[in-house]
Protein backbone atom coordinates (compact mmCIF):
# COMPACT_ATOMS: atom_id res chain seq x y z
CA UNK A 1 0.00 0.00 0.00
CA UNK A 2 1.42 3.75 -0.56
CA UNK A 3 -0.68 4.80 -3.07
CA UNK A 4 -3.48 2.54 -3.68
CA UNK A 5 -5.53 3.94 -0.60
CA UNK A 6 -5.05 7.79 -1.01
CA UNK A 7 -7.51 9.65 0.80
CA UNK A 8 -8.46 12.83 -0.11
CA UNK A 9 -8.92 13.59 3.71
CA UNK A 10 -5.70 13.62 4.20
CA UNK A 11 -4.06 15.28 1.18
CA UNK A 12 -4.52 19.46 1.79
CA UNK A 13 -3.69 21.65 -1.42
CA UNK A 14 -2.73 25.62 -0.82
CA UNK A 15 -1.50 24.99 2.81
CA UNK A 16 0.15 28.27 4.51
CA UNK A 17 2.62 27.88 7.03
CA UNK A 18 5.50 29.76 8.71
CA UNK A 19 7.88 26.84 9.42
CA UNK A 20 8.51 23.41 9.03
CA UNK A 21 7.03 22.40 12.38
CA UNK A 22 3.98 24.56 11.14
CA UNK A 23 4.16 22.36 8.38
CA UNK A 24 4.45 19.15 10.98
CA UNK A 25 1.29 20.50 13.07
CA UNK A 26 -1.02 21.05 10.15
CA UNK A 27 -0.53 17.99 8.24
CA UNK A 28 0.69 15.50 11.13
CA UNK A 29 -2.48 17.05 12.92
CA UNK A 30 -4.68 16.09 9.92
CA UNK A 31 -3.61 12.29 10.35
CA UNK A 32 -4.15 12.74 14.05
CA UNK A 33 -7.69 14.04 13.61
CA UNK A 34 -8.50 11.36 10.80
CA UNK A 35 -7.25 8.31 13.07
CA UNK A 36 -3.90 7.31 11.20
CA UNK A 37 -1.70 8.72 14.28
CA UNK A 38 -1.49 8.98 17.56
CA UNK A 39 -1.11 12.01 19.56
CA UNK A 40 1.99 11.92 20.05
CA UNK A 41 2.65 11.41 16.17
CA UNK A 42 3.21 15.59 15.51
CA UNK A 43 5.99 16.06 18.48
CA UNK A 44 7.30 12.73 17.28
CA UNK A 45 8.07 14.38 13.49
CA UNK A 46 9.42 17.54 15.01
CA UNK A 47 11.94 15.71 17.04
CA UNK A 48 12.79 12.97 14.05
CA UNK A 49 13.12 15.62 11.65
CA UNK A 50 15.69 17.87 14.33
CA UNK A 51 17.66 14.77 14.15
CA UNK A 52 17.34 13.08 10.60
CA UNK A 53 15.85 15.46 8.02
CA UNK A 54 13.82 15.15 5.77
CA UNK A 55 14.34 18.04 2.79
CA UNK A 56 14.94 17.02 -0.79
CA UNK A 57 16.08 18.98 -3.77
CA UNK A 58 14.04 17.27 -6.69
CA UNK A 59 15.74 19.39 -9.91
CA UNK A 60 14.86 22.54 -8.19
CA UNK A 61 11.28 21.54 -6.20
CA UNK A 62 11.61 21.33 -2.68
CA UNK A 63 9.98 17.95 -1.10
CA UNK A 64 10.31 16.21 1.83
CA UNK A 65 9.47 13.36 3.12
CA UNK A 66 8.73 13.10 7.11
CA UNK A 67 7.92 10.24 8.95
CA UNK A 68 8.47 8.67 12.47
CA UNK A 69 8.71 5.60 14.51
CA UNK A 70 5.68 3.00 14.52
CA UNK A 71 5.06 3.39 18.05
CA UNK A 72 3.46 6.88 17.07
CA UNK A 73 1.02 5.60 14.30
CA UNK A 74 -2.37 3.62 14.45
CA UNK A 75 -3.16 2.76 10.75
CA UNK A 76 -0.81 3.10 7.32
CA UNK A 77 -1.25 6.28 5.59
CA UNK A 78 0.59 8.95 3.29
CA UNK A 79 -0.80 12.29 4.11
CA UNK A 80 0.01 14.85 1.41
CA UNK A 81 0.63 18.83 1.75
CA UNK A 82 0.84 21.41 -1.12
CA UNK A 83 1.88 24.62 0.32
CA UNK A 84 1.67 28.04 -1.23
CA UNK A 85 4.84 29.72 -0.28
CA UNK A 86 8.24 27.53 0.11
CA UNK A 87 9.07 26.26 3.61
CA UNK A 88 12.54 25.60 4.71
CA UNK A 89 14.00 22.55 5.89
CA UNK A 90 17.03 20.67 6.18
CA UNK A 91 18.71 18.73 3.36
CA UNK A 92 18.74 14.88 3.84
CA UNK A 93 21.86 13.67 4.70
CA UNK A 94 23.34 17.28 5.96
CA UNK A 95 23.07 18.98 9.36
CA UNK A 96 22.78 22.65 7.94
CA UNK A 97 22.27 22.52 4.00
CA UNK A 98 18.54 23.65 3.29
CA UNK A 99 16.15 23.03 1.06
CA UNK A 100 13.13 25.30 0.27
CA UNK A 101 10.20 22.82 -0.07
CA UNK A 102 6.53 23.16 -1.38
CA UNK A 103 5.68 19.02 -1.84
CA UNK A 104 5.32 17.07 1.60
CA UNK A 105 4.62 13.58 1.67
CA UNK A 106 3.89 12.83 5.25
CA UNK A 107 4.17 8.85 5.86
CA UNK A 108 2.30 7.08 8.88
CA UNK A 109 4.14 3.55 8.79
CA UNK A 110 2.80 0.53 10.93
CA UNK A 111 4.62 -1.96 9.71
CA UNK A 112 8.63 -0.92 9.82
CA UNK A 113 9.97 -3.77 7.48
CA UNK A 114 7.79 -1.62 4.42
CA UNK A 115 9.51 1.82 5.78
CA UNK A 116 12.12 1.56 2.93
CA UNK A 117 10.04 -0.32 0.31
CA UNK A 118 7.26 3.10 1.12
CA UNK A 119 10.15 5.51 0.83
CA UNK A 120 11.75 4.05 -2.20
CA UNK A 121 8.40 4.40 -4.08
CA UNK A 122 7.74 7.95 -3.31
CA UNK A 123 11.13 8.61 -4.32
CA UNK A 124 11.16 6.89 -7.43
CA UNK A 125 7.74 9.00 -8.06
CA UNK A 126 9.31 11.91 -7.29
CA UNK A 127 12.10 11.43 -9.74
CA UNK A 128 10.14 13.56 -12.43
CA UNK A 129 10.12 17.37 -12.53
CA UNK A 130 7.43 17.72 -14.85
CA UNK A 131 5.55 15.31 -12.63
CA UNK A 132 5.86 17.45 -8.98
CA UNK A 133 5.11 21.01 -10.90
CA UNK A 134 1.92 19.54 -12.12
CA UNK A 135 1.19 18.24 -8.26
CA UNK A 136 2.11 22.06 -7.64
CA UNK A 137 -0.65 23.72 -9.66
CA UNK A 138 -3.50 21.81 -8.70
CA UNK A 139 -5.80 23.21 -6.19
CA UNK A 140 -7.54 19.80 -4.72
CA UNK A 141 -7.17 16.41 -3.39
CA UNK A 142 -9.14 14.67 -6.25
CA UNK A 143 -6.81 16.50 -8.54
CA UNK A 144 -3.67 15.06 -6.92
CA UNK A 145 -4.54 11.63 -6.24
CA UNK A 146 -5.34 11.48 -10.29
CA UNK A 147 -2.09 12.69 -11.26
CA UNK A 148 -0.26 10.57 -8.65
CA UNK A 149 -2.23 7.37 -9.69
CA UNK A 150 -1.56 8.35 -14.02
CA UNK A 151 2.30 8.78 -12.98
CA UNK A 152 2.42 5.49 -10.89
CA UNK A 153 0.94 3.31 -13.86
CA UNK A 154 3.40 5.18 -16.34
CA UNK A 155 6.67 3.36 -14.40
Amino acid sequence: MIWEELKESIIITGLDAASYEDVMHQIGGRLVQEGYAKESYVDALIAREKEFPTGLDVDGVGVSIPHTDVSHVNREGIAIGVLNQPVTFVQMGTDDETVEVRLIFMLAVVNPSEHIDQLQRIITIIQDKDFLNRLLEVKNAKQIIKIIKEKEKSL
